[in-house]
């Protein structure tokens, strides 16, 4: 579907996921929650045309507009002519190095409306850069963001779900219907706000047999624990955490709270 937009003909590229959101009372609402001061310093991933950039700059000068579309980028300084503070970057989040960019500034706020297909790559890189970054505001398909804030024994729990909720604080913020989109996708959005930890429980080497053994556990639902980290955790050692920890057993990965992980990466 061919749209017009600041004088320029422009047809929404399917493999980047360019789905823009127009309805005004949404984006209005998005800044809204998004609770922007002068003093922040913002990174808006995938600027598209520009309409939540142009409200994100009336509210602060330190906006950096990343676009991975260098035909959109043109589009994005032609709408964006009357805010010149605004820093438009032709680049790939997935490649962008805040440090690069950021090396002495307080800690950022980052807003997006993330393409459903690399959502996750997206959200892992940012929180790779987690040092960098105070709040992430994403745009994301409705289930999910059910992923992003389940809990422990429910089908939407997954080791996504742990590794996100380690390093962060998931909350819901409002739903976000399919026709607020041009084009419109074939489901709803959801914004969700990640509050990123000042602090996490494990030094690094920890952290990365922890997301191991989540993984282990998730990877095959129907397997018990104790057979999903076979290989991983002796059986003997489990069996002894299940008996201190009051657990069944058969107990499954899905029915482990992210707490509980963490609780039989210390066991002794």
């Amino acid at each position: 579907m061919k749209e017009q937009t600041g004088g320029k003909h422009f047809w929404p590229k399917k493999y980047l996921g360019q789905n823009f959101l127009v309805d005004q009372n949404i984006q209005k609402k998005i800044i809204q929650a998004c609770a922007i001061t002068p003093q922040d310093t913002i990174i808006e991933i995938g600027a598209g045309r520009g309409e939540l950039t142009r409200l994100i700059a009336e509210k602060t000068q330190k906006l950096f507009a990343l676009e991975i579309d260098s035909y959109l980028c043109s589009i994005l300084k032609s709408n964006l002519i009357n805010f010149p503070r605004v820093r438009i970057i032709n680049e790939n989040i997935l490649r962008f190095n805040f440090l690069s960019y950021f090396k002495g500034t307080s800690k950022i706020k980052v807003i997006g409306n993330l393409p459903y297909n690399i959502t996750t790559p997206i959200i892992t890189h940012l929180l790779e850069l987690r040092n960098k970054i105070e709040e992430i505001f994403v745009t994301v398909q409705k289930e999910f963001a059910q992923r992003m804030t389940a809990t422990h024994g429910t089908s939407d729990w997954s080791a996504f779900s742990c590794f996100l909720q380690y390093y962060t604080e998931p909350k819901k913020l409002f739903l976000i219907k399919k026709t607020c989109f041009k084009p419109q996708p074939k489901v709803d959005s959801t914004l969700v706000k990640l509050s990123v930890k000042k602090e996490v429980s494990l030094d690094a080497r920890d952290e990365k047999r922890l997301f191991k053994i989540v993984r282990l556990s998730f990877q095959q639902r129907r397997k018990t624990l104790k057979n999903a980290l076979s290989g991983a955790i002796s059986s003997k050692r489990l069996s002894q955490y299940f008996h201190a920890f009051d657990f069944d057993k058969n107990i499954r990965g899905e029915e482990l709270s992210l707490q509980d992980f963490i609780n039989l990466l210390n066991f002794k």
